[in-house]
């Protein structure tokens, strides 16, 4: 059960905001951003325009307070004043539900830890939406939101990812989805189905359902425009991937037989079908 709130405690509310089209936003939502002493947000630029959307921001009020990832833990003290003071905040992002591949964890964590009131107007997301839309199985899913840009860390991730049996939802930028879908088709197999969201609720909204090797083909053909959610089908639960140490084992046979490291690397692809680019990486620690 949750703790009691301290006296005079003030009150969170963490609310969900439209993620493209404004009328999305729902009336509770909106009568509590209209009700409120202060926002918190990311842009205040974002966030007046969706105030000034519903005629909610009139002689200033309500304040805004910019908590994005670099101010939200400088800002908590500021915060927590307020939240002492028994005023009532909302917690918002330019899109979306705070917290879910947004700020907004710190601000939510600290309110609860002081003893205020957090509560929830939920939202909608863009995770959600593009399961909904995807086709494929997902009634188990898990969320990956942004992929590490590069380096191991990547690579790691990757190789997870791929032998992940539920669908799985990545986030990415116009400018890197092209790449991804590439790093996703050559650790998951270029067959791996996959459905490919793009501004989703917004008037260009596009799904393309296809797979990975096609997708990653296509956008690389094009220059990419808004926001892309991934949704890549699990691997079959019969489809069980050779282990690192069985990768090796093949290839120090290669090896032993007098192939090249690079014909060595060809040879497991083809006797494995795993992609050429993890059975590389493997190839590096011989």
């Amino acid at each position: 059960m949750p703790d009691d709130p301290a006296p005079g405690a003030g009150r969170l509310s963490v609310v969900g905001t439209p993620i493209g089209n404004l009328d999305d936003l729902s009336r509770r939502a909106a009568d509590v951003l209209a009700a409120v002493d202060a926002v918190v947000c990311e842009d205040t630029r974002r966030t007046g325009k969706l105030l000034a959307h519903l005629g909610a921001r009139r002689d200033g009020r309500p304040a805004l307070l910019v908590a994005n990832e670099h101010t939200e833990v400088p800002r908590l003290g500021e915060i927590l004043d307020r939240l002492a003071a028994g005023q009532h905040l909302a917690l918002v992002t330019d899109a979306g539900m705070p917290t879910v591949s947004d700020p907004g964890r710190h601000v939510v964590a600290a309110a609860a830890e002081h003893g205020h009131v957090v509560d929830v107007v939920p939202g909608p997301t863009a995770v959600s939406a593009g399961l909904a839309l995807s086709g494929l199985p997902v009634d188990r899913y898990v969320f990956e939101g942004f992929l590490p840009r590069k380096g191991r860390e990547r690579t790691v991730r990757l190789q997870a990812l791929a032998g992940e049996q539920r669908a799985v939802v990545v986030y990415e930028s116009p400018r890197r989805v092209a790449a991804t879908l590439a790093d996703l088709a050559s650790v998951c197999g270029g067959d791996r189905r996959v459905a490919v969201g793009r501004e989703l609720t917004k008037l260009h909204e596009e799904v393309l359902r296809t797979t990975l090797g096609e997708a990653a083909e296509r956008l690389g053909r094009q220059e990419p425009r808004g926001e892309f959610v991934l949704v890549v089908d699990g691997r079959a639960p019969g489809d069980e991937r050779p282990s690192d140490h069985q990768v090796i084992a093949a290839l120090r046979r290669c090896l032993n037989d007098g192939l090249s490291k690079r014909d060595a690397v060809a040879e497991v692809a083809r006797r494995t079908g795993e992609p050429r680019r993890r059975i590389y990486e493997l190839s590096i620690a011989l």
